[in-house]
This record gives C-alpha cells, structure tokens and sequence, in this order.
C-alpha cells in the first residue's frame, strides 16, 4: 500500500521508498524525499515563479532518462502552472514549484529541476547570467576553477558579482544576479565574456560546443542564457550514481580548487553534505535575490 503523508494541508502518496535509486551508496528513494523535506528552505526560492523543467530517473540514473517540461500526468490541481514562451505550443505551460508540498510532490517523481534564468512573472527577461563550465577530459573542475576565477574578475570589471555552484557533475556553475535585461542581450554579453575568454586563456578555454574542441580545455557554455534554455537548480540532486547535488561553494573553495595541489573531489558535495553547509554557511546564493547586488549588463 503507497503510504500517504500530510505537507502543508495537502495529502500525498509517496511510493517506492526503498527503491534504491543511486547504487553506488544505496540510497533510496526515502532518503531522497527526506533530503528535499530537510532542504526545502534552501531550494524553494531559487524555484519559486520560474517555470520547472524536469529530468525524471524514476528508476535510478542506469534506469530510462527523460527530460519533460509539460506537467506530468496526474499533476495535481492545487500544483501551480504558468503559460511558458514557446512558438511551437501557443497554449503551452509547465509547473512552478512554489511551496514544501509542491516540492515534495515533484520529488516523489524522481526528477532533476531545471529553471531557466527568468521568472514566469517576466518571461525571457533574465534577473540571472549563467556560465556551464564544462571540463573535457582530461581537464576536470580543478581547470574549471581557474576559469572561473578568471570570469569573476572580468565581471568584477563591469560591476556585476559572480557566485559559483558545483554543477553536481563534472563542473562548475557561475551565477551573476542582473537588473531585469531581456534574454538575448544577457546572451550577447555572456558569449562576448566567453570569447573573450578564450582569446585570454586560449590553452584553457573554447567558446565553442565542438567536441574536437574540447579535450584538456574547459567549455564556457554561455548558451544557457536563451530565453528557451534551463540549468540545474540550485540544490537539485542530480541523476548520477552517486547522490551529488548542485550545490553553491565559496570563492574560497574554488580558490583551494584551483591550486596547483588541487583535489578535483574536494568540489563533489554529496546529499548529506548540504544540511551541515547550509548550518555553517546559510544559503551562499542568497545574495542573487538581493536588488541591490543585482548589475546592469553593458
């Protein structure tokens, strides 16, 4: 029988609790529900009115993948949906995870959440710049760092402040809060930095999504700033054999990570990482939702 739970006034069916869903530590599907329940403070407003996409692994990351940004069927009616931008469905919508229950209810699907860099209140006007640094091997997040370090100067140069998140994978993540700027001159500028970049750091950086490319050399994909594309959410866990999560670090870190001593497993943050960081540090992002932090892009 599915035991059902109460979240805020609103029933739910959790199932599965013991599948196990990342095999490398066992961890089961309950665990994953209690990780969402725990950090619930920390994710909600970095989703809270911006349209979810999701990537479900109902079955573990060695299971069927399948990213989905209509709701799923059976999405219940106090879930909260918005109209989304898209030329192909006019009607189109896609659900905003706005409370604990929501959250609960999206995580009990067994999912990645994905939101774009604007929120539906405004859609494709971004209040957030993004850079997916992502290592081609044998580069790892420790070649990572050093670019990000790099991109925080540049810009620092046109007043804008970079926070930085471990992808949850293999990289690095950049967010730099913005005064609300429509999509495409966000974009613009993050591939003139990514360009840039390369021109700088050309043994070190590509621009480019080639893969011929990118062997020993770090990609800046400055692409995720398109009003139609997504980035892992901060906190999400991630569909990997072990439970790694997206989670924000400090320039202090990137800066150990960068050295020529560096561990590449020093930025890998676990599920059960993130309560104890969260204690120590707070929300490290939380300067993204303070106007007075947010830039003009040039």
């Amino acid at each position: 029988m599915t035991p059902l739970t109460e979240v805020e006034g609103r029933r739910l069916a959790l199932s599965n609790l013991d599948k196990v869903l990342h095999p490398v530590t066992g961890t089961t599907k309950g665990e994953l529900l209690h990780y969402y329940a725990t950090v619930g403070a920390a994710i909600l407003p970095h989703l809270r009115d911006r349209p979810v996409s999701f990537l479900r692994y109902p079955d573990g990351p060695e299971g069927q993948l399948f990213f989905t940004k209509n709701p799923p069927p059976g999405t219940p009616s106090w879930v909260r949906t918005t109209p989304v931008p898209r030329s192909e469905d006019p009607r189109a919508r896609q659900v905003v995870v706005e409370d604990l229950a929501s959250l609960m209810w999206a995580a009990n699907l067994v999912v990645e959440f994905h939101t774009p860099q604007w929120r539906a209140s405004s859609p494709a006007v971004a209040d957030r710049l993004v850079f997916d640094l992502d290592p081609g091997p044998p580069a790892t997040v420790v070649e990572c760092c050093r670019v990000a370090l790099h991109l925080r100067e540049r810009l620092a140069a046109d007043g804008l402040d970079a926070f930085a998140k471990t992808s949850g994978s293999k990289g690095l993540h950049l967010l730099v809060p913005v005064v609300p700027t429509p999509s495409p001159l966000v974009s613009a500028y993050a591939r003139k930095l990514a360009v840039e970049a390369e021109a700088a750091l050309p043994r070190l950086v590509v621009h480019r999504m080639a893969r011929a490319l990118r062997p020993g050399k770090v990609f800046v994909d400055h692409s995720q700033n398109a009003a139609a594309k997504t980035t892992a959410t901060p906190y999400t866990l991630r569909a990997r054999p072990l439970p790694m999560v997206s989670a924000p670090v400090t320039w202090g870190e990137v800066e150990e990570c960068a050295g020529a001593a560096a561990d590449p497993e020093s930025l890998v943050l676990l599920m059960d990482d993130i309560a104890p960081r969260l204690e120590r540090y707070g929300d490290l992002l939380a300067p993204l939702f303070a106007p007075e932090r947010a830039g003009d892009v040039p």
